[in-house]
């Protein structure tokens, strides 16, 4: 399988890394934190080959480049949004894993008519929705951090990234309640979200759905083909009525 070529979007105060494959129907792919676009080669080569697929680079990481004082969700889900805007993308649906998840929350909330179709793969909108013994590590290793800046090594844009999976998102409850696009809900058997959380934001988004996928955890969830086979057929639901808004890029 063949590294597919980065290309660039300058937005201002943020120039978007992204790699884009295929034609078909629009599909944005939202990595996690600390991770990267080529976290969904595989997906776009493959799984989804027939999709017009998209996959960012969020600020901070990878190759998009921006000077920030702080990363916020929320500022992710508005570049996604100037993202499209800037490439006549007038729907997608969208794919977001881990903080990519927190991310498409924002989307769905943000902007249900340009998102008809959200999956968000172990999302969390509250810091309690993770596990004790993963914020234990997160607090610690924030510790070490700090402790090797102090020293004179660069892990500024570390600590900032370190910093979204230690603070809420920044939606309600009553935001959840608001969304009006069509969402599903994945998490892992052994994930690092709190199983009750899912299903509360599952809950709460009025007429989204869920599904435990057994036998794998956070880390190996989007591989799973348990939930490649759940993401195809919800798209699928959508398909007859969905067409490309823009001209496939080879």
């Amino acid at each position: 399988m063949k590294k597919l070529p980065t290309q660039h979007l300058d937005l201002g105060p943020v120039n978007i890394a992204y790699c884009e494959h295929g034609n078909g129907p629009v599909l944005i792919f939202l990595h996690g934190n600390s991770e990267n676009k080529h976290l969904f080669s595989a997906h776009q080569q493959i799984h989804f080959a027939d999709f017009h697929t998209l996959a960012l680079d969020s600020r901070g990481h990878g190759e998009t480049l921006s000077e920030d004082d702080r990363y916020t969700i929320e500022q992710y889900s508005q570049d996604v949004i100037a993202f499209c805007q800037a490439k006549q993308i007038a729907k997608a649906f969208v794919v977001g894993y881990s903080d990519g998840g927190n991310i498409a929350l924002f989307l769905a909330h943000k902007a249900p008519e340009r998102f008809p179709r959200i999956v968000a793969i172990s999302p969390n909108y509250l810091v309690s929705g993770t596990n004790e013994w993963t914020l234990r590590l997160f607090r610690g290793l924030a510790g070490i951090l700090k402790f090797l800046g102090k020293l004179g090594l660069p892990t500024r844009k570390a600590l900032m990234r370190l910093d979204l999976m230690l603070t809420d998102i920044g939606l309600r409850p009553e935001d959840l309640r608001s969304i009006r696009t069509s969402m599903r809900f994945l998490y892992a058997e052994k994930d690092l979200v709190k199983e009750a959380h899912i299903l509360e934001m599952a809950r709460l988004v009025p007429g989204a759905t869920v599904r435990k996928i057994g036998r794998c955890n956070h880390l190996t969830i989007l591989n799973r083909k348990e939930t490649l086979e759940d993401i195809r057929a919800y798209l699928k639901e959508d398909l007859d009525r969905f067409r490309p808004p823009i001209a496939a890029r080879p």
